[in-house]
């Protein structure tokens, strides 16, 4: 065991000592407690599906009118191919800790499930998949003229990051996590900037400060290395805030929330300032965010209204630079290429992701018109430089070309 996991047990253990004795400062012990324990192997499944029980939250208010999606269930392959194996769908769906797979195919839910457990009435985490739906309300901005020009600094918008590592870097560069700002996101490692972002939110503190706490890398200049700092996704938020006037939680229920047809509220976990954890702290039901990847694979288009502009999709999906583009590069830490918040696996066709630590996924192929959501607690997420993101891509594929087969065979019948 590293030196880093026997001090955050060793540090849970203290915690849960205090906790004992202590009343004054009940919650804010009992939501380190939690968030030290967060992904331990006994709790993490019912974290992951009950996170307003570990943090501070905000309510997104849903609209009465739902968007159908209509049963017309098909089977899943039994099967698919991963580096020329075959492998077993249900195989890989409980050794990777799958919770909930929802999978749509045009405007009909072909195949729901839910394990260990959990729920469809569940309310699962997002991590990282709630950057993509920030991108979607920085795109909206951006349309709107409240942001003109994506090679502006982002200090021109929060002149509280100057002297910062943000300082004078672009919009741009930001949401493609080309900041070139130094941030450690080992999830392992206890003393990590991510994990101590999430001592920040559990013990009080501002996710603003934190940011504005970070340093440049001197190994990489802005714009040339992808280098995936969480907090890139916080600074864009701050920025959206300066250029809006109004809060996320304001902007996100007026422009997207309330126009995506979802089924119930949805929540985002906050720091003890009110203000929400963009990077990775929105919870929605599983269905709930096939919604918002239908919203993407028709283009931003939906009951009429052009919700996200579809240039900005577009742009979001299109890697514009050598190091953001598919594939093996020494300017990356992944074989991924990245967009505007976005991912795209390995010799993309017509397909993009949003990803979530622990196995989140909004999986869209165009081609076949299909979304595929599926929410984890896969603690070995990591493992292998995290090879289970192209096991999960090579999954997902068979999922949607099995569809798109028998589709073809109905048709012609």
């Amino acid at each position: 065991m590293s030196l880093g996991k026997i001090a955050g047990r060793l540090f849970a253990a203290i915690i849960a000592v205090i906790l004992v004795g202590s009343a004054v400062f009940h919650t804010e012990i009992r939501q380190l407690y939690n968030t030290v324990r967060l992904f331990d192997a006994d709790v993490i499944v019912e974290h992951f599906s009950h996170m307003d029980d570990v943090a501070p939250i905000k309510t997104l208010t849903s609209n009465e009118q739902v968007r159908t999606l209509t049963p017309a269930l098909a089977q899943l392959p039994e099967t698919f191919t991963y580096q020329g194996e075959e492998r077993s769908l249900q195989d890989w769906i409980s050794g990777s800790s799958t919770t909930a797979l929802v999978v749509i195919q045009d405007e009909n839910l072909v195949f729901e499930d839910y394990y260990l457990g959990t729920q469809a009435t569940d309310k699962r985490i997002s991590w990282s998949m709630a950057k993509s739906f920030l991108s979607a309300l920085f795109g909206i901005a951006v349309s709107e003229g409240k942001i003109q020009d994506l090679d502006a600094a982002v200090t021109d918008y929060v002149p509280e990051l100057k002297g910062s590592g943000y300082d004078g870097v672009s919009i741009k560069n930001v949401l493609q996590m080309s900041s070139g700002v130094y941030f450690n996101e080992d999830y392992g490692d206890f003393n990590s900037d991510i994990n101590r972002f999430g001592r920040v939110m559990a013990l009080g503190g501002s996710f603003d400060d934190f940011a504005a706490s970070l340093n440049q890398d001197p190994k990489h200049e802005q714009g040339t290395f992808m280098h995936y700092v969480s907090i890139d996704t916080h600074v864009i938020g701050m920025v959206l805030r300066a250029a809006t006037g109004k809060t996320i939680m304001e902007y996100m229920q007026e422009k997207l929330w309330s126009k995506l047809g979802t089924e119930e509220d949805a929540f985002y976990i906050t720091d003890t300032t009110g203000e929400p954890m963009v990077l990775g702290g929105l919870n929605m039901l599983s269905r709930d965010y096939a919604r918002m990847g239908m919203l993407y694979r028709d283009g931003g288009l939906y009951n009429g209204e052009q919700i996200v502009p579809a240039q900005w999709i577009e742009d979001s999906i299109t890697p514009d630079a050598p190091h953001l583009v598919p594939g093996k590069r020494d300017t990356a830490t992944t074989n991924f290429g990245y967009g505007y918040q976005w991912w795209l696996p390995e010799n993309p066709d017509q397909e993009f992701l949003a990803i979530g630590i622990y196995g989140q996924y909004i999986f869209i192929d165009r081609k076949t018109n299909t979304v595929i959501v599926k929410n984890s607690a896969d603690r070995g997420f990591m493992d292998n430089g995290y090879e289970s993101k192209d096991i999960a891509v090579a999954a997902f594929r068979a999922i949607a070309d099995n569809l798109a087969k028998h589709e073809q065979t109905a048709q012609t019948q």
